[in-house]
């Protein structure tokens, strides 16, 4: 680093990303990306008038975008926040809604992203561990006085709370701000958005990396009381009210106005999920039920680092974190069936050695 850089920053630990080989010669199962190309009417509404007009600036309100996203929620377009992916909005949560009187709290074992934003802005940050089956307790983040922060289903374990647990959660922090980060939702979870107008508190942070296939073009979305909103977009155009460009918003029209191709590719990655969690278990692996696009695995004996060297050398990547407590697991995101038999066959081929 610079001589030049504050020293507020000189120490902060970085978010690292999934690694993104550019000769793509990888089957690439580290960064939960969706197998499967965007709606037909992404590329359609992407045509050379749009491109053309890329010479203008787009909406910084992104008006007809958060139309079409309060119609398919169900809510007004003034409880529809847009950013650029859901990062943008875990960011601006952590700024508006915590500071010096305010701490945070989130599990140990989740997003990593949570600690790095509690870092950067200085928060007191608690980080409450998992229970032995890797799950959350509710009541543990009861009347803390912080703003709490949950992935759920919650990264990386695939794990999710159900809609009463998260009830709870809100019901006992009703004077602090809940955010429930719903990166991982459609594959099998329950959702939180329908509660947005029967609690203030309560943010829903939802993506359109994931399910909706459009993660290169980072865009993202929080539903919330009115005045939540409103907190964040004065972040938002403190800082950059023009994060998300015209094709963009295009493209996040068209994939949330088509529920059926939406639902079906949802309805594909989770029986391939079933699919591969029954393959591994019978290789011996440890599977931790998974209402994601992902799966949690290892296998016991097998360190973490040797299986994910060994899966790396023969052309598949997953991701694999150093933490002490789960550093012999693997996130493993779920492809097409074809690319998770070119999984099982490497795992396989260490077997033999």
């Amino acid at each position: 680093m610079s001589r030049f850089l504050d020293r507020r920053f000189a120490y902060l630990e970085t978010y690292t990303p999934g690694e993104q080989p550019l000769d793509k010669q990888y089957v690439k199962l580290n960064t939960n990306e969706s197998p499967y190309p965007p709606a037909p009417g992404v590329i359609a509404a992407i045509g050379a008038e749009e491109v053309a007009d890329l010479r203008l600036y787009s909406d910084p309100a992104t008006r007809a975008l958060s139309a079409a996203i309060a119609e398919r929620f169900g809510v007004t377009p003034d409880m529809v926040y847009t950013g650029n992916g859901s990062d943008d909005i875990l960011n601006f949560t952590f700024m508006a809604f915590c500071g010096r009187d305010k701490g945070a709290v989130f599990p140990e074992i989740s997003y990593g992203f949570y600690e790095v934003y509690g870092a950067l802005y200085g928060i007191d940050c608690k980080q409450i561990p998992l229970k032995p089956d890797f799950t959350i307790d509710p009541a543990d983040y009861y009347e803390l006085g912080r703003t709490v922060v949950i992935a759920n289903p919650n990264a990386p374990t695939g794990i999710a709370l159900t809609e009463d647990q998260i009830v709870g959660i809100l019901e006992y922090n009703r004077d602090d701000v809940v955010l429930i980060d719903e990166a991982y939702v459609d594959f099998g979870a329950e959702s939180c958005a329908g509660l947005v107008g029967q609690y203030k508190n309560l943010i829903v942070a939802q993506t359109f990396s994931k399910s909706r296939s459009l993660a290169g073009a980072r865009l993202g979305f929080a539903l919330g009381d009115r005045a939540l909103i409103a907190d964040l977009n004065k972040i938002k155009f403190s800082t950059n009210p023009y994060c998300i460009n015209r094709l963009t918003s295009l493209a996040g029209i068209a994939a949330i106005r088509d529920e059926a191709y939406f639902r079906a590719n949802c309805q594909k990655i989770m029986d391939t999920r079933a699919y591969t969690t029954a393959e591994l278990e019978k290789r011996g692996f440890e599977v931790l039920p998974s209402s994601a696009n992902f799966i949690f695995a290892r296998k016991a004996g097998v360190d973490g680092d040797a299986l994910y060297e060994g899966l790396r050398a023969r052309g598949v990547l997953v991701r694999h974190f150093t933490k002490p407590s789960i550093r012999d697991w693997q996130r493993i995101t779920i492809g097409t069936r074809e690319q998770m038999d070119a999984l099982l066959a490497a795992i396989d081929d260490m077997s033999k050695e």
